[in-house]
């Protein structure tokens, strides 16, 4: 095609504004829009007709949600955006640390047990290993479906909650995972993601609740996966799992509960607060043994 006959051609200029030229498509219709038509969606952007659609179809509950939270858009919970990159990245240093651990000890190095936190009993002291058990994997399958599961969930999770929130996120998440694993069951050596996976999907449990949608899928997933660990011969810890989904589900309820900007303060502070909650029950361990 010519330049001149690329620029006469019509469809590359807006559908409402026939004087103005874009190269933007509305993600539902596929309409070319200018700026002043594009709504800012969670993937791309939407025209007004197309947003006046989406709004008609929502159900009370979805209304209720919208009107409750002072938002026009019908999906968001924050103005976080882009590519999820630190979802990238945790699958790009999972990816790295299993191909390391063929010649490295890393499961060693980084995998969990509640003897690394109490050197008055064991002469260990190695909090970190409360994190760093979600870097590393038993095996292919392992890490092959915790990461698959992390991009599926990470792509809708942290472009709604922007990508600091959803590290804090991550990162409790394996905490509480770990964190239920020393108290009932200290003897277990744990690695995987599976934990702060669990958090995320608690967390959006959570937040779509909170948004008035269906969440009967996420359920019937969840519940799916809490049996299987509780199968013998799996080698599971439905410890990691439970203790993953219960702090996910609270930071999810932060989430919700202070999304407001002048709210953020407080969001913080509960974030700290929780985290502080699930390290302090560390020193509750040696009673409940």
């Amino acid at each position: 095609m010519t330049s001149e006959s690329f620029a006469n051609n019509r469809e590359n200029f807006c559908y409402r504004h026939p004087d103005r030229q874009s190269f933007v498509l509305c993600q539902r219709c596929l309409r070319t829009i200018c700026p002043e038509c594009q709504t800012q969606a969670p993937v791309g952007v939407i025209c007004p007709e197309c947003m006046a659609e989406q709004r008609r179809a929502a159900t009370p509950a979805q209304k209720k949600a919208q009107r409750r939270w002072g938002r026009s858009a019908p999906v968001a919970l924050a103005a976080g955006g882009g590519r999820p990159i630190v979802t990238y990245t945790i699958i790009a240093l999972c990816a790295a640390v299993f191909v390391l651990s063929f010649g490295l000890p890393l499961t060693e190095w980084l995998g969990f047990s509640a003897g690394y936190l109490y050197p008055q009993f064991t002469g260990e002291f190695q909090p970190w290993r409360l994190l760093t058990a979600s870097l590393v994997h038993s095996g292919f399958w392992h890490v092959g479906l915790n990461m698959l599961t992390l991009w599926m969930i990470g792509r809708i999770l942290e472009p709604v909650l922007g990508s600091a929130r959803f590290l804090t996120l991550y990162l409790i998440s394996a905490l509480g995972g770990s964190v239920l694993v020393d108290l009932i069951a200290p003897s277990s050596f744990v690695v995987g993601a599976s934990g702060a996976i669990f958090g995320l999907f608690g967390a959006l449990m959570v937040i779509a609740r909170r948004l008035g949608n269906d969440i009967t899928g996420i359920i019937i997933v969840l519940a799916i996966n809490l049996v299987i660990g509780f199968v013998p011969g799996f080698n599971i810890s439905w410890q990691a799992h439970v203790g993953g989904l219960v702090a996910g589900a609270v930071v999810g309820l932060i989430y919700v509960m202070t999304r407001e900007r002048r709210r953020r303060a407080l969001q913080i502070a509960l974030l700290t607060g929780w985290s502080v909650v699930l390290i302090g029950l560390l020193a509750l361990a040696p009673a409940i043994w």
